[in-house]
């Protein structure tokens, strides 16, 4: 059975959503799913000041966990068009994994989330799709097969990058139903990738 990892950070828990999303999605396709968190970098006084979400119930995440897995689903928010700087940080110490070549091969995707429709989703998934590639990932997007990402009456994320979902400044939005499939079905086509792969 495919081991497919959901690694995440999310501040105010809209990644935390999507990210048991994802996992629900890989786990209709057959797979073993773990949801972990990458660890907090910001003091604790200043997290709990702006509000973060502290009351996360998956664990935190360490790098040698990351060649336990088959697939690895990677989600969080945008910080200025590019991934949050826990995230960063987390891949920033995967030097001896990529040295070893200990993630060539496996399966690779990203989501995530801005707080307008315009707020750099596309450059955030790039942004994790290219530590993937240099760990030598195989990437799975969110092809057009979800049709959810092709209408355009209601507000909402995804793209053939990966899925996302769009929090509105004061972060009051919540992921949508449509968001939240979009999510499920990236999830389910890892699985189902790595599945082919891995068995």
């Amino acid at each position: 059975m495919a081991r497919v990892l959901v690694l995440y950070y999310s501040s105010y828990g809209h990644i935390e959503t999507m990210a048991e999303a994802v996992a629900e999605g890989a786990r209709n396709a057959g797979a073993e799913v773990d949801i972990k968190r990458v660890p907090e970098t910001v003091p604790q006084d200043v997290a709990q000041n702006a509000h973060f979400k502290l009351d996360q119930a998956a664990p935190v995440a360490g790098v040698e966990d990351l060649e336990q897995y088959d697939a690895i689903i990677v989600g969080v928010g945008t910080r200025y068009g590019r991934m949050a700087s826990q995230m960063a940080a987390f891949w920033d110490q995967t030097g001896p994994l990529w040295a070893r070549g200990a993630l060539n091969g496996k399966v690779g995707a990203a989501f995530t989330s801005s707080a307008t429709q315009h707020g750099g989703q596309e450059t955030t998934q790039f942004s994790i799709i290219t530590n993937l590639l240099h760990m030598g990932l195989i990437i799975v997007g969110l092809p057009y097969a979800f049709q959810g990402q092709m209408g355009v009456s209601e507000v909402t994320g995804c793209s053939p990058y990966g899925a996302s979902t769009i929090t509105d400044g004061d972060g009051s939005r919540q992921p949508s139903e449509n968001e939240l499939n979009g999510a499920r079905f990236q999830g389910e086509l890892v699985a189902k990738t790595a599945i082919k792969l891995f068995g």
